[in-house]
């Protein structure tokens, strides 16, 4: 009998969402190589049938059309794809011999000849790794392993181990990295590697932004000296209003331009500079002496760029709301100078329909003054016609009389005809 009520459709894949992507076990002596690219949605159907060949060629299953990630043994090595966000990541892993030469004979470079050049899209980082089971000297890990350069090392774990790098690109287009065993079990060892490899992926990803910074920059001090000099325009009312308005507008659109160009990406760095933090903290350092740790590497050199990509992008958001703020404040003064005229109109307006009233009732008197006189001419007329007819009438005296009454139906009838006129408009 079943306990529980109906699953949530996506409650396996959510439980199995924190199992995802486990670290592959590596023991000492070890090599990995790791490759990062950037690849386009386009390309996505090509990486997966690059994968698929190399799994084929080596009778194994190729990984499933919606797979986000694969791993299984190739030949000698053990290979592990991911899919990320914008990203791929391939982890190479292979044994080596313990007095093998130090980046001699990489992981990547067992695989099928070509293959790894192959695959889509560009790279964005790409590392060697060596897993040594006894530490090398200060001179020989310098000297051998990164070619006398300066390295950054710490002790991780809280001292199963010890990692080196010195975080630059070597002649081969791969990063080193130098991973010591002192307490390591292979799995712990694959975990430590994958977050090493991570915190150069994903610091790559988050610089990505720092070009976009550094191109916004002239451009947004252009926009804030403009944006100045109207603001100073707008305040000394100069009349040009509304050429000020026309100059905001464009002012506000390269803005807007700016923003919907770059935002994405600016949130994108402050996600992957989160991660970077994260794999770090995971690390658990300790300091080594006269060595700098990656902590405080990365602090010295990736946070100022990662905050200096913060500051462009809350510059453009500031930007965009001064801008409308001075748009919003110069709209409400040309809306009241609109208002001003339109009042004046409105006024001129009515002294012209007072006028015309006046005219018009002026017109009506003197067309009073006609329609009296044009019917006092017919009364006489008929007063002529009955005196022709033997009525004794006197004319003169008939027809100064009927002048008064004709004179009030005159005014009547045109008092009526514009009570109905005013009805018919009120309908």
């Amino acid at each position: 009998m079943r306990l529980l009520p109906p699953d949530l459709p996506e409650r396996a894949a959510l439980s199995l969402e924190v199992h995802a992507r486990p670290s592959e076990p590596l023991a000492a002596p070890g090599r990995a190589s790791y490759l990062a690219v950037l690849v386009d949605a386009d390309e996505r159907e090509r990486e997966l049938a690059h994968l698929s060949r190399l799994c084929r060629s080596h009778g194994l299953p190729a990984p499933a059309a919606d797979a986000v990630h694969w791993s299984g043994a190739v030949g000698g090595l053990r290979l592990k794809w991911e899919r990320h966000g914008e990203f791929s990541s391939y982890t190479v892993l292979a044994a080596a011999a313990a007095a093998a030469q130090p980046f001699g004979d990489p992981a990547a470079a067992q695989l099928l000849p070509g293959w790894l050049a192959g695959v889509p899209g560009l790279t964005v980082y790409a590392g060697h790794a060596e897993l040594l089971s006894a530490a090398p000297t200060p001179t020989g890990l310098q000297d051998d392993f990164f070619a006398g350069h300066a390295v950054v090392g710490s002790e991780v774990g809280d001292g199963a181990g010890l990692a080196y790098s010195d975080f630059l690109i070597h002649a081969d287009g791969f990063g080193r990295l130098v991973l010591v065993d002192q307490g390591f079990t292979p799995l712990m060892a694959g975990r430590m590697l994958q977050r090493l490899f991570e915190i150069e992926a994903y610091r790559m990803m988050a610089l990505l932004a720092f070009p976009v910074a550094r191109r916004l920059a002239p451009r947004i001090l252009a926009i804030e000296r403009a944006l100045a000099g109207l603001t100073d325009d707008i305040a000394r009312d100069g009349g040009r209003d509304e050429k000020l308005l026309q100059e905001l507008t464009r002012l506000a659109a390269e803005v807007e331009s700016g923003l919907s160009a770059s935002q994405f990406r600016f949130g994108a760095c402050r996600a992957y500079a989160e991660l970077v933090r994260t794999r770090i903290a995971e690390l658990r350092e300790r300091r080594l002496s006269g060595l700098q740790t990656i902590d405080e590497f990365m602090s010295r050199r990736f946070t100022p760029a990662v905050a200096t990509c913060a500051t462009v992008s809350q510059r453009m958001h500031d930007l965009s709301e001064r801008v409308a703020q001075a748009s919003h404040l110069l709209s409400t003064r040309v809306d009241i100078a609109r208002e001003h005229q339109n009042h004046a109109l409105l006024a001129s307006m009515d002294r012209r329909a007072k006028l015309q009233l006046r005219l018009q009732q002026t017109v009506e008197g003197l067309s009073i003054a006609a329609i009296v006189y044009y019917m006092a001419g017919v009364a006489g007329y008929l007063a002529k016609g009955g005196r022709s007819m033997g009525v004794p009438f006197d004319v003169d005296l008939f027809v100064g009389l009927s002048v008064p009454l004709l004179a009030l139906l005159a005014y009547g009838a045109v008092r009526r005809a514009r009570r109905r006129a005013r009805e018919s408009e009120a309908i």
